[in-house]
């Protein structure tokens, strides 16, 4: 069946719904002597509720099944009701027995109208604060045709990059948009923010050489420098911070240095000498620029720097409060094996066509584990693909027009303020002044407020000015009429004249070298050929719209429209993260409400929004934990206890936390190995610093013990960190807080339906239990509201409250769905599950249950015996299920050769049962290889992917029919279906062959590809 939108498709099944409220357990549902608890239609509510009920139910949008499919489904997994499957899939001990205290449920409107009243007590003023965020004009077509558009926030990471060539595509633009600003090598796929960046590539100059010093210009953004001193003090590298004339290098002691250009006052310098006098000491440079101002400016990399990093919001991205954003990392290209975060690269399909895909992953931390270079895991894939699609839209004279258009009303306002008698301290600036006024600061706050205008104050008087994109003549007005300025803007244009003296333009930085000149930043101006070139990327990616994504440990769930809504208000999107706290009371409010809701539903008592990633949740939980030791006179506690079949994040955050990992070993059942764990413990019971667990396991079920587990760590001197990862299969049921758990990393882009954006963004807060609170993460430019008084361990994130302006998306999905609804998904994830489980069993070999016979919301496939028999891998299984129009399960992942299903409860039985014919066909596939009746090298499992091409070429020369190819089974109808865009790719050839930049228009014609058509016409021949 064709899904038009995901969100929508539920009212083309044309089923009947009951819409009034679920208000209690008190109903049953009889079939077949099955009895299924359901939600009562009939309470005890006033007359006027029964004769004018609420609006709508938005749980039942939100849980795929009906109540008749869900009868159907108990049955097939053989239990009575929804509470007999519980009570045998999870430990009876830990569960909570009560409803959550959220509140009553909200229906659409009325969510939308309690946001709008949240959104009232922000305010949102004209913003000059700069320090790394600037206000920009989004192009409404980007806006509405990416940032709003499920086609694009609902993709999953390009794993699968046969049906992900369109988020590739443009992720591989975003690279060589990166690579031709800085004028480096080559740029990865985008990091968490710049902030993370810099630390990164503190990170790359330590392994790099091994030196444990590293000088940081006094002069970066001090969010920049406060998250590079957090990640060198947990790996021992002393970083000093130093005026950039005062750096001396020739104790060879230095790993790196890094400089702000411009720097945080604004102000350009020349790079040559500190890029020589570094390099010829052994020391790396690393560059945090603006890309923006490299549209004129002399890019870093024809000084030399080895590193450049820094944040691509400017670029058609909101400010949201801080996030979410994409930072970038650039590279020389003798650095490319060593580079943090995802790479996009070019390759070759099994027809020698050209794809992209994700190159060198056995650089992941998925792979390392503890010897990871780094636990980077989420990048800012939609955040990306939008800056990309900026430089795309404008092209390399719009931008140069974007950037002489902010440079020049800059050398305005700094003439005029001079004319007023200030002192402007920068020599040569692009877009930030800083002024020492002729009277106080606080006159210009004072009247910089009644204008509703936010500067950046120094703690010296001066005065931080940052012009961008958005301004126009009537703000510089404002501004002279601020700092008194005797003339007009237009008499101060003219005196500034056509060519000024200080213009960049004229001077030794005016760039001269080209910039985008691949044709795609050339051919897309006009707004027809931007939204074609849009769609026509969104149709190569397969995403929620189409068909389910059941990826375990990922939790590819509904991301309903109306919890999206809220992030494109004004009110939340175009305010900067250091404005005044009393601007930003509807933030701080939803803040609250939703901190207050998740730690009713986790029982930990303090939440910390800084953390921008699941990684970066791991890695903030962990430094909480050893402030705390520390904090004890226990800072010689650095023993993690990681179990083997956890996240492969877990070591590398562990690692990177400089703790010290021992593997603890997983019994039969999938379960902790008691036994093992208590022998470690009881080992190293002085130096035992925590446990990392995922609950339930990444295996799929509960563990029983988990009470007793924490019980033991506590016993022994450690604290428990629990995984949030599988908080889909907890929320309402049972609490982390309460069954031992001291810390977790809460995924809201997964649990909490916040979408995948492709790669990206992602959330990871975390809870907290009362002792560990004073020590969550802090921030150098603005307090963090409500942080108990105690010494924070550091800074995780450039914005205090991380990517705050996707926020109301998790706390929306609260709202609406309220204890109740919550528990019921917690429940229906776990009946979806059981249920796919018990219908393929038989077909393939279920790797783990507990002790019933049950799995939690997620279970694996061993899919490992099929190569001796058959020679079919697990990668041909997962190729093959694309030309059944799905995306793949997580693949050998926690165990190799293994599929790991997570059907998530927004999936319906029509949905599920799709998914499961399809993989039961495959298995008749196999059978058939078995038995000799397909060829065991030239079948449709090895042969998998097949796309359009494939099947409509002129001749078909394979020995199975093109309708097995295309249309396997009797759902899969050709015209309806998401076909993928290439075959199956080479990712032996991209590795060995590495490009990360757009090739340009000849390498269709590649050698390879004559080649193959050379063997296709002597074959048509034949």
């Amino acid at each position: 069946m064709l899904r038009l939108s995901y969100a929508g498709s539920r009212a083309l099944r044309g089923r009947s719904r009951i819409c009034s409220v679920w208000m209690q357990r008190t109903k049953t549902i009889t079939t077949t002597s099955r009895v299924v608890q359901a939600y009562s239609t009939t309470s005890t509510t006033s007359t006027f509720d029964r004769l004018i009920p609420k609006h709508d139910d938005f749980s039942q949008r939100h849980i795929g099944p009906a109540p008749s499919e869900k009868v159907a489904m108990l049955e097939t997994i053989g239990v009575e009701s929804i509470e007999e499957l519980i009570s045998q899939a999870m430990p009876q001990k830990i569960r909570l027995n009560r409803e959550l205290n959220i509140g009553p449920a909200l229906d659409e409107n009325q969510l939308l109208r309690r946001f709008d009243e949240i959104c009232q007590q922000n305010k949102v003023w004209r913003t000059y604060i700069g320090m790394g965020f600037y206000n920009c004009v989004v192009p409404n077509t980007i806006m509405r045709n990416i940032f709003e558009n499920p086609g694009w926030t609902t993709q999953y990471t390009p794993y699968q990059p046969e049906i992900s060539q369109g988020r590739l595509e443009g992720l591989l633009n975003y690279q060589t948009m990166i690579a031709d600003m800085t004028k480096l090598d080559i740029a990865n796929a985008s990091l968490l923010d710049e902030a993370t960046a810099c630390a990164e590539a503190m990170g790359l100059s330590f392994r790099h050489n091994k030196r444990r010093k590293f000088y940081v210009d006094s002069k970066l953004h001090p969010q920049n420098i406060a998250v590079v001193q957090t990640r060198a003090s947990a790996l021992g590298i002393n970083v000093e911070v130093s005026d950039r004339e005062k750096m001396d290098f020739s104790n060879h002691d230095y790993s790196g240095v890094i400089i702000q250009y411009p720097d945080t006052e604004g102000t350009i310098y020349d790079l040559t000498t500190m890029v020589e006098q570094a390099h010829s000491n052994g020391t790396l440079v690393i560059c945090t620029t603006d890309l923006l101002a490299l549209t004129i400016l002399r890019p870093p990399g024809e000084f030399g720097v080895d590193i450049a990093v820094g944040s691509s919001q400017r670029f058609g991205v909101p400010l949201g409060f801080g996030g979410p954003h994409a930072g970038f990392f650039a590279i020389k290209e003798v650095f490319k094996r060593v580079m943090p975060g995802r790479v996009v690269g070019v390759t070759r399909d099994a027809n020698g066509k050209e794809a992209y895909r994700l190159a060198l992953q056995t650089r992941e931390q998925h792979i390392r584990r503890d010897k990871a270079t780094s636990n980077i895991c989420t990048a800012q894939a939609l955040l990306a693909n939008m800056a990309a699609m900026f430089a795309v839209y404008h092209g390399p004279n719009g931008l140069k027009h974007i950037g002489k258009r902010v440079h020049n009303a800059t050398l305005i306002l700094a003439r005029g303020l001079k004319e007023a008698g200030h002192h402007v301290t920068n020599d040569i600036f692009f877009d930030t002044l800083k002024v020492i006024p002729v009277w106080s600061a606080e006159t210009i706050k004072s009247q910089a407020e009644q204008k509703q205008i936010n500067f950046y104050y120094y703690s010296d008087g001066g005065i931080g000015i940052s012009l961008d994109e958005t301004t126009e003549e009537s703000d510089l007005q404002d501004l002279f009429s601020i700092f008194d300025c005797p003339k007009s803007v237009r008499e101060i244009a003219e005196m500034v004249g056509p060519e000024p003296e200080n213009s960049i333009l004229q001077s030794p930085f005016r760039r001269t070298s080209s910039y985008l000149t691949h044709p795609v930043f050339n051919r897309y101006q006009s707004e027809t050929n931007i939204v074609r070139y849009m769609k026509i990327l969104e149709n190569k990616d397969i995403s929620l719209c189409h068909s389910m994504i059941p990826l375990g440990s990922c939790t590819m769930k509904l991301n309903s429209t109306t919890q999206m809504m809220p992030c494109s208000r004004t009110e939340f999107k175009d305010i900067h993260p250091f404005v005044p706290e009393d601007q930003v009371e509807g933030y701080h409010q939803l803040f609250s409400e939703l901190e207050k809701d998740l730690c009713e539903i986790t029982g930990y008592d303090k939440i910390s929004f800084q953390p921008n990633s699941g990684a970066q949740g791991e890695y903030a939980g962990l430094r909480t934990i050893r402030a705390y030791l520390e904090s004890i006179g226990e800072s010689q506690r650095t023993v993690c206890l990681i179990p083997e079949s956890a996240h492969g994040t877990n070591p590398a955050s562990a690692q990177m936390a400089g703790m010290k990992i021992l593997q603890i070993r997983v019994n039969k059942s999938g379960s902790i190995d008691i036994d093992d764990l208590k022998a470690k413990t009881e080992k190293h019971s002085d130096t035992l610093a925590v446990l990392m667990i995922t609950y339930p396991s990444t295996n799929g079920v509960f563990d029983e013990d988990i009470s007793e587990i924490c019980d033991l760590i506590h016993a022994n001197g450690g604290q428990v960190y629990l995984d949030g990862a599988n908080m889909n299969a907890q929320v309402g049921i049972c609490r982390p807080g309460d069954y031992g758990s001291d810390v977790s990393h809460l995924n809201l882009h997964k649990t909490f339906c916040i979408p995948h954006g492709g790669g990206g963004p992602g959330m990871g807060p975390i809870g907290v239990k009362e002792h560990l609170a004073p020590f969550l993460p802090s921030h150098p430019v603005i307090p963090v509201k409500g942080t108990i008084n105690g010494q924070p361990f550091g800074t995780i994130s450039a914005a205090p409250y991380g990517s705050s302006a996707i926020l109301p998306i998790s706390w929306a999905y609260i709202k609406m769905m309220a204890g109740s609804g919550l528990r019921h998904a917690t429940e229906m994830a776990i009946i979806n599950a059981n249920y796919m489980s018990k219908r393929l069993n038989g077909y393939y070999k279920i790797l783990f249950t507990n002790k019933n016979g049950f799995c939690a919301h997620e279970f694996i496939l061993d899919c490992r015996e099929f190569k001796k028999n058959s020679g079919v891998e697990v990668i041909d299984i997962a190729k093959r299920l694309q030309d059944y129009g799905f995306h793949a399960p997580t693949m050998s992942f926690p165990v190799s050769g293994s599929l790991m299903i997570e059907p998530t409860e927004s999936e319906d039985k029509e949905e599920l049962d799709k998914y499961c014919d399809a993989l039961i066909s495959i298995h008749k596939e196999i059978e058939m290889i078995e038995e000799g009746k397909l060829d065991p090298l030239d079948n449709p499992l090895k042969n998998a992917p097949h796309p359009v091409t494939v099947l409509t070429a002129t001749n078909w020369d394979r020995p199975y029919p093109r309708e097995m190819a295309c249309s396997p089974a009797a759902f899969v109808i050709p015209n309806t279906k998401f076909w993928p865009m290439v075959a199956r790719i080479d990712d032996i050839y991209g590795d060995q062959h590495l490009v990360c930049n757009r090739p340009p228009d000849t390498y269709y014609a590649s050698p390879y590809s004559k080649l193959v058509m050379e063997k296709q016409r002597v074959k048509s021949v034949s």
